[in-house]
Formats: structure tokens, sequence, C-alpha cells
């Protein structure tokens, strides 16, 4: 549904996070200001904020600022490895960033805040420590503006307010209405209704008065996230502060639409009407996509009607409403009625139109519709309604689900042919149907032709590539597809089940020494791995009956500050008794019980609860080996039942 394609503003990502204790010391904290003039950024960075830029048009201006770019690209790289490693040991961190040999110029602190992300504790301790670390060194207004994004994503809202006060000390021009809007959405977001409120009460001890937008993105935001209960009440309470607007009377209307709440929606509607507003084409769309999307087609219906009526003729976006909720009730009849009654009214459908009956027809299995409407679009090219990577995909996952690899690739010439390159979805769509048909040499040339056409495999992409390798045996190639994954950086712990699948593949295989060199590109490139990913390792080494092994990289993972699993030390131990191989169990033995103690966990407690894990881990094995073999008994004897009369037949024949 369309619901919020009328509507104002935009939603803010949601995380959640722990704010680090030491932050607001330091965000409190007074910082020298450097002496000079501050030198101009030859780079933008993306922000929450929006900048201005400049556009070079001197070629050799651009050929400089590419390799500035590369140059800070590495560094920053590197910054982030090291703050990703060690953020949590403050000492260990500042040695690491002294001999990272990175040069501390300005725009790196921009760059590493966007590089972390949602991680907000890498980039306040990289702001902290830069800032202890070079005084002189110029902080930016964007670069505070990032770290506010990047604190507030993560809902570290104490940090914000700390960081708004340095900004008021330092940077009072920065504190603009986008900076309180910002945060405003972020109170709305995490539902903290009282919290955004409170921001339009502070915005004036800021010198940033409060104003009409800023209250109309207020009450944008809550009735987006769901507080449009709230939303109304502090509409009532603030209509003599904050005159009512015909888009506050819009954001309410949405808010109660959202919320499958339509009396209150019309009573909105009402309202606005007293205070002498006339509903308006986003309005009326707003109601009817409330309507739709409650399944009131009726009442969709009859809102038409009145629109014309009160003359506001309907649009393509009205009429593409009605559309979408239809074809999500498989209603592909009633919808194409209402395309019909568009044309018929002069309204010309546009590509969302289509596109959302190409993928209604595609649902449904109807492919042979769904190529009529692309010829049609085909044909409307030159009236700029030519068809885009969205409206192919969908006939592309209709051919996976009829296993039809070969019209996936005629397709593929087609949008060639007709100068529409295919997007990373539709490839992915390909290769993992090729890959679901054991057609790995089609495969590998879609991958070729889709980083010929510039575009960079995603992490479904890899994992796509990787599970299809693995079940077609070709065990050499699925780890040079996994250690490629790893080194663009986009192994994280979502994928821990893919790396127990090729490992254990590996080992079964018989190939030790590639595991290794799997497990040691993981390492060697700084991933994250937490005890679950150690864990499968070590478990996938011993099962395969490489006990020794195991039980060196359950060192290294001690080693690291990761103690092992309870059941991991109890299958160790069992394995290294059979080998009578007591040094080493003494070694693992010794370091347990000191990184027990320092957990406050007793030791003893710590191996009954390992040797009850691991036998019931073995109960839990041993019943399902039973369950199987129930289960084929019963194959064998219902097909000796079916097959019984026959083979009788024969044999008195």
């Amino acid at each position: 549904m369309r619901l919020s394609c009328q509507s104002y503003g935009g939603k803010m990502q949601r995380k959640s996070c722990n704010l680090t204790t030491n932050v607001l010391p330091f965000l409190l904290r007074p910082q020298p200001k450097p002496q000079g003039p501050q030198p101009a950024i030859l780079f933008c960075i993306r922000s929450l904020y929006p900048q201005r830029s400049s556009h070079l048009t001197d070629d050799s201006n651009s050929a400089a600022g590419a390799r500035i770019v590369d140059e800070f690209s590495s560094d920053v790289e590197k910054l982030y490895r090291i703050l990703r490693k060690f953020h949590i040991r403050p000492d260990k961190l500042d040695l690491a960033l002294r001999d990272s040999d990175v040069s501390l110029r300005p725009g790196i602190l921009e760059r590493v805040i966007s590089r972390c992300g949602p991680a907000a504790d890498l980039a306040i301790s990289f702001f902290s420590w830069l800032s202890r670390r070079r005084p002189d060194l110029p902080q930016s207004a964007a670069a505070h503006r990032a770290l506010l994004s990047s604190v507030t994503r993560a809902r570290h809202f104490g940090a914000a307010w700390a960081l708004l006060d340095r900004m008021r000390r330092e940077l009072p021009d920065a504190l603009t209405t986008d900076v309180f809007v910002a945060l405003i959405r972020r109170f709305a977001a995490a539902r903290m209704v009282s919290k955004a409120v409170q921001v339009l009460d502070e915005m004036t001890a800021y010198g940033c008065a409060p104003d009409d937008y800023v209250f109309a993105c207020l009450l944008d935001a809550l009735c987006k996230n769901g507080s449009v209960k709230e939303a109304a009440s502090l509409f009532r309470d603030m209509r003599y502060r904050f005159p009512p607007n015909l888009r506050h009377f819009t954001s309410l209307l949405y808010g109660w639409c959202r919320a499958g709440k339509l009396d209150e929606a019309k009573f909105i509607l009402v309202q606005m009407r007293e205070a002498g507003f006339e509903p308006d084409i986003v309005v009326y769309n707003t109601l009817l996509a409330g309507f739709a999307a409650a399944g009131k087609m009726e009442d969709s219906y009859a809102l038409l009607t009145e629109m014309s009526r009160k003359g506001c003729e309907p649009n393509v976006i009205s009429y593409t409403t009605l559309i979408q909720a239809l074809c999500t009730r498989d209603c592909l009849d009633d919808a194409m009625r209402v395309f019909v009654e568009m044309r018929s009214r002069g309204c010309v459908p546009d590509i969302v139109a289509y596109n959302t009956l190409i993928h209604g027809f595609c649902k449904s299995g109807r492919l042979d519709r769904a190529y009529e409407f692309l010829d049609a679009m085909d044909t409307m090219a030159m009236q700029g309604c030519a068809p885009n990577p969205s409206t192919y995909f969908p006939i592309f996952t209709g051919h996976e689900l009829k296993e039809d690899i070969d019209k996936c690739f005629e397709l593929m010439s087609r949008m060639s042919k007709a100068g529409c390159l295919p997007d990373l979805g539709i490839y992915n769509v390909v290769i993992r149907l090729s890959c679901k048909l054991g057609e790995l040499k089609r495969a590998v040339v879609v991958w070729n032709e889709m980083e010929a056409s510039g575009l960079s495999p995603g992490l479904d992409t890899f994992i796509i590539m990787i599970h299809g390798f693995i079940n077609q045996g070709f065990l050499i190639e699925a780890s040079g597809y996994f250690k490629e994954m790893v080194v663009r950086g986009l192994f994280s712990a979502p994928q821990y089940g893919t790396l127990k699948e090729l490992l254990n593949s590996l080992l079964r295989a018989q190939k030790l020494e590639l595991a290794k060199d799997v497990w040691t590109c993981i390492v060697s490139k700084g991933c994250e791995l937490n005890v679950y990913a150690w864990t499968i390792w070590i478990h996938a080494l011993f099962s395969n009956k490489h006990v020794k092994e195991a039980c060196s990289y359950c060192l290294d993972m001690m080693d690291a500050g990761l103690m092992p699993q309870p059941d991991t030390f109890a299958k160790l131990m069992k394995g290294l008794k059979k080998l009578y191989n007591r040094q080493i169990a003494a070694e693992i033995t010794e370091k347990v019980r000191v990184m027990a103690a320092e957990r406050n966990v007793t030791f003893k407690m710590y191996k009954r609860r390992g040797e009850m894990d691991l036998e019931r881990k073995k109960q839990r094995a041993r019943k399902k080996r039973r369950e199987g073999r129930q289960r084929r008994a019963c194959q064998r004897g219902n097909k000796a039942n079916i097959l019984g009369p026959y083979v009788l037949k024969v044999e008195l024949v």
C-alpha cells in the first residue's frame, strides 16, 4: 500500500544499545579550540543532515579528489578495524591507534564516524581519543552532526544531549532546527513521547526558537511511529501556541489510518473542515489508503466518487493505491477494472501502476498476463514509462518458482536489448536458480557479468554461491568465495551457519589444511569472533577426530579472552582422556580454572554443567537416530504394502 507516499518527513532507523559510562564526562568537558583558519574539507561525507557541496568540473581536481578519497578509505578502514577489535579495552585501543601510522588530518573524523554506522560506541571512542590526542585538529560541524546521528540512532540520548551542550559552547552556528528535528524523530521512533516533546521546550535554551515547522515535524514523527493518540492530545494542548494548519491535520489523519482507526480519521476530516481547511489530494489519498488497507473497498470507491464531486479529481496515486490493495487480496479482475477506469478518465498510468499489476499477475502464476503488460510498457518507453529492474524482478521470481532457467536468461537478454541493467536482486534470483539446478557454470557466468556491469556482489550473493558449491561438492570453490566474502568485510555473526556448514563439509572430505586456511583468513582479517564461532570450529575439528587441533584452537580462544562453553570443555577432556594426553588436558584445565574464578563461577559447577550438557546432547542425538530408524521402517512397510499384490501377481505368473 502507498500509505506513506503522500505523508511528510521520513522514518528513522531504530537500534538499541547501552550507553558507555565514561562518555558523558568527556563530552561535557570543553575542548581547546584550534588556532588559525580551519582547512577546507575536499570531500563530502554522508550524515543525517544534508550539506551543500560544490560540483567540480575540472578533471584534474576530480582526479585529485578521487586520490584523496582512496587514501582516506584505506586509513578509515584500518582505524575502523582497530576500534572494532579494542574498543572495550581503552589501554590497548590507545596503544593500537598510536601505532597505526595513520595520518590524522582534517576530515578523518567524519569518515571514521560514518564508517562506524550504528556502532555508536566505536564512534564515541574515536571521537574521544582524537580530541585528546590532537586537540589542535579542527573538529567541524559536520563531524559533530555525524556523531550526533550515530549516538541518536543507537539511542544514546544522554550522550546526545551532552554533545548538544558541547556544540552550544563551541559551534553555536551549527545548532539549526534540523538538528533538533532529527533528535525529535529519534525520540519518537523509540516511543519516548515525553522526551520528544521536551526537545521542543529545550530548543530556546540552545538559541533556536521552535516554530510551526518543528511542531509539524513533531506531530508527523509521533504519528508515523504509532503514537497518534499522544499526538492528538498534544495537538489539542498546543493549538493556541501553534495554530492548526493543513499539515497538522494530515499527519493526524495518516496516524489514525495507519492504526486502523477509521472513525477517528473521519472525525479529523470533520475537524479540518470546521477549521476552514478543505481536503486536498494528499488528504484524500491518505484516507483512501486507510480504507484500502482495512479492506473496505466499497468505502474506497465511494471516496473516489466524492473526490470527483468535490472537484478534486483522483490522480494516478489514488488509482494505484486501489490497484495495490486489490492485487494484495488476489482480486486481479477488480484491479484490472480500476486500471481501465483510470485510463478512461484520462489519468495516464505510471510505472508504479504497471509494476503493481505485473507483480500481482506473477504472484498468482499468470506470467502470460505479466508479459502482456511488459510489452505494453516497451511500446510506451518514449512516454517516460520504460520498464525498470523492479518491473522485471517479479517475472524472474515467477520463473524461479517454475525452475525455468532458460526463460530467466531470455529475459536477461531482453533487458540488455532494452538498455535496462539488472540490479542485485535479479542477479541473486538467477544465480540462486542456477545453483539449485546444479548449473554452476551458468552461475559463475552470471556472477562475472554482474561484476563486469559495475555491481558488487552483496552478502546474499556470496551466501548463495557458497551454498551452491557446497551442495554440489565443489569445496575448493566454495572456500574461495567464502574467503572473498571475508576479505570484502561482509562476514559477521549471522553467517555463522554458513561457516559451520563449510567447515564441517571440508573436514568430512578430509581437507583439514583448507579448513585451517579458511579459519586463518577469518582471524587475520580482524573479523569479530565470539564464543559461538570458536565453538563451531572446535566442534567441527573434534567431530572429525582432530582432537589435538581442537585443543590447540581452544587454547587460542582462551588467549583471546573467551571462555569455552562447559560442554566444549567436557568434550575435549573426554577426547584427551582417550588419547592419554594429560599435559594438554592440564593446561586447558588450569586456564579454565582461572577464567572461571574471574567470572565468579566455581570450577566444580562449571565441569558438572558441561558433563550434564554433553549427556543431554547425546540423549537427543540417540532419540533422533531412533526416530529416524522408525520413520524409515514405516516408509519401507508402506512401500511393501503398496507393491505387495503386484509382486505376488508376478510370482504367480
